[in-house]
């Protein structure tokens, strides 16, 4: 915390403010009274006879009351003052109590502050909003860290178990378990790569230029092609140019997560996986759709979840999934300024509708 030299505080210069102008008004009062009003009295401070009333008598009456009256005004504009401050600032002092709540690592208290719409309430708004956004993120931070722990040590856990047996067993089969060390390496370094990735998107920070969504899909489309021929999957692309501003890199990573989730997520055999571009007016618009199971409504909003995947599936070694790739898509559409939709189809399946700001 920046330290700082001491000075005054709000309410006391709002209180010496308050004084200073009623004392400036009670001033310029007698002022105005003094210039219209004793200054066309005769002077009668030579003794002269038969001048009734006369400036002089009435400077001698006036002068102390009017001492008096200013030396209450300044009293009770100091006393108003640092009355009135008080609850003006009052609701601040709330939000500063919040602010250092905060601070100290405790989220949950919200300010909640009544009355009427004015600054304050709307900025005690502003910071309870603030801080429910905070809350959510760290949460789901601190969820996705430890999911991220857990993933990470299964394959680590699998590497040292098999290096252990191996060491036990010097008439092992060596070739099967640098095999299997092969495949788990491989996995770790996948989701390692997708963590990256992801944070990557969370954060924002990449170069913007014009993509074609359209583009993309046939790119995404062409190289996913033996996957689908494998599973007996028809692998469609339709619509038109679809263009946007973003990252070509994390773009082509999330049409090829949307594909290739719909590839995995089908039906045995004999399935289809539908990629449509189209644009919308001032709206790009990507939709994968695919066949498959039916899907519980409860369980569709969770699929962007790091971590969640979803109903039992078949899975290749070549595209065993690490759970992220639903998660990676909602960080880039977020990251593109965008919005992502998931509806699960009434004859089974899913529909994923992207819609990004359109390239100007």
């Amino acid at each position: 915390m920046r330290k700082r030299r001491p000075g005054l505080s709000a309410r006391l210069k709002l209180t010496l403010s308050y004084a200073g102008f009623l004392a400036l008004a009670g001033a310029l009062l007698l002022a105005v009274v003094w210039w219209f009003l004793l200054r066309y009295v005769p002077d009668n401070s030579q003794g002269l006879l038969g001048v009734s009333p006369n400036r002089y008598l009435l400077v001698r009456t006036f002068a102390p009351a009017a001492a008096v009256a200013m030396g209450f005004l300044l009293v009770f504009g100091l006393v108003g003052g640092w009355i009135l401050a008080g609850r003006m600032l009052a609701p601040l002092t709330r939000i500063t109590d919040a602010a250092r709540m905060a601070g100290r690592g405790s989220l949950t208290h919200r300010i909640r502050m009544e009355g009427r719409q004015d600054e304050f309430r709307e900025l005690a708004d502003t910071f309870d909003t603030m801080l429910e956004q905070l809350e959510s993120h760290v949460a789901e931070q601190q969820r996705f860290a430890a999911n991220a722990s857990h993933e990470l040590r299964t394959p680590l856990a699998i590497s040292q178990a098999l290096l252990d047996v191996a060491r036990r067993d010097p008439a092992c089969d060596r070739d099967e378990v640098l095999e299997r060390l092969h495949a788990v390496n491989t996995r770790a370094i996948g989701l390692t790569e997708a963590l990256l990735l992801l944070g990557r998107g969370d954060r924002g920070h990449f170069t913007r230029e014009s993509v074609d969504l359209s583009l993309v899909a046939e790119e995404v489309a062409e190289t996913l092609l033996p996957l689908a021929e494998k599973r007996r999957i028809t692998l469609d692309v339709t619509g038109g140019a679809a263009r946007t501003s973003g990252s070509a890199e994390l773009l082509l990573r999330m049409v090829t997560n949307l594909v290739q989730n719909a590839l995995v997520h089908n039906l045995p055999s004999g399935g289809t996986v539908t990629v449509h571009t189209e644009a919308c007016g001032d709206t790009s618009v990507l939709r994968v759709e695919n066949t498959g199971r039916l899907l519980p409504p409860e369980l569709v909003p969770t699929l962007t979840e790091p971590f969640q995947r979803g109903t039992e599936r078949v899975r290749t070694d070549e595209h065993a999934g690490v759970g992220l790739g639903l998660a990676i898509v909602r960080s880039v559409v977020r990251a593109h300024d965008g919005t992502l939709d998931l509806t699960a189809r009434p004859a089974g399946g899913l529909l994923v509708t992207v819609r990004l700001p359109a390239a100007p």
